[in-house]
């Protein structure tokens, strides 16, 4: 089945959709984009040779019909924007964060499954072959019980970053670096290590008259005792991600920037013996496409993706 598909929102985000969904015309094909900005929206369809321009979602729906919907909106628009979609009949997926609050997130499963159709989040980390390779080692018990985790996103963003003004306002962004960049190390990391116990977290402002975060740090306790600590930063001028995961019979890292491919991680058995069977073989960045063709997998399958 090729699937028609929708994006809502035509900025920065929406190119590397566009790009994705371009690269696989055998299973997508974009019937059409919306966005309040005419110019912009006409610009970014005739790049990539999208064959109409909306100024609303409803007309998206009404006209172009669409099977999904990605939306690349400001965070504030995330919620009312997929509840839309699901009740226009669209499977929706939609850029991080999805809502601000755990009341609006149980609001869109009840309007979800009300639909019939289903709704996810980008957490394209998840999805490079080397996550998808140790998250099955991890889950089967193959590394022996979790010790220590370390868990830093620490990045920059400067004066450009903080122009775009929903970024520094707390209520249009719904949060500040734990919500804008922190998220995708810390999801990544819930995924492969999913019972947390506890969690005790300090932020901070600084350097910019902000009404969110830019620096937060965080000691998160795990079901068998073990700890690990977060920090998720905005403050860094040299920037890095990483993800260290200490396990009774290997440790387990990745280091990289904004995506990673298999060579980016590290495998250290206690044995070394060991390292030939649980070494990663297959190559795959963690890029958006990645997530959406697990999602088109799964509804192919008739699968919650």
């Amino acid at each position: 089945m090729v699937y028609k598909v929708g994006i809502i929102g035509t900025g920065d985000f929406a190119h590397a959709h566009a790009q994705a969904l371009n690269a696989m015309p055998d299973r997508v094909r974009i019937v059409g984009a919306a966005s309040p900005d005419a110019a912009q929206g006409f610009a970014f369809c005739q790049k990539y040779d999208i064959p109409a321009h909306y100024t609303a979602a409803n007309d998206l729906f009404a006209q172009a019909q669409p099977d999904i919907v990605h939306i690349c909106t400001p965070p504030t628009t995330h919620a009312p924007l997929a509840k839309l979609s699901l009740a226009a009949g669209a499977h929706v997926l939609c850029e991080k964060p999805l809502c601000g609050s755990l009341a609006a997130l149980d609001e869109l499963e009840q309007v979800e499954q009300a639909s019939g159709r289903t709704l996810s989040t980008i957490f394209q980390w998840r999805f490079g072959a080397a996550a998808q390779h140790y998250h099955k080692l991890i889950t089967s018990g193959e590394f022996g019980d979790l010790r220590a985790v370390v868990c830093n996103t620490l990045w920059y963003r400067g004066d450009d970053y903080y122009a775009v003004p929903w970024r520094g306002n707390r209520e249009q962004s719904l949060g500040g670096t734990i919500m804008g960049h922190g998220i995708h190390l810390i999801d990544l990391m819930l995924w492969l290590l999913p019972d947390w116990r506890d969690v005790y977290a300090r932020l901070g402002t600084f350097d910019y008259p902000i009404e969110v975060d830019n620096l937060a740090a965080a000691l998160i306790g795990f079901g068998n005792g073990a700890f690990g600590n977060i920090i998720s930063s905005a403050v860094s001028p040299r920037q890095e991600t990483y993800l260290r995961l200490d396990f009774q019979k290997a440790t387990l890292e990745v280091r990289g920037l904004y995506q990673y491919d298999s060579d980016d991680w590290t495998l250290t058995p206690r044995d070394p013996a060991d390292q030939g069977r649980w070494q990663v073989r297959e190559t795959g960045r963690n890029e958006v496409g990645a997530q959406i063709r697990a999602l088109l997998d799964s509804l192919d399958c008739g699968e919650r993706p």
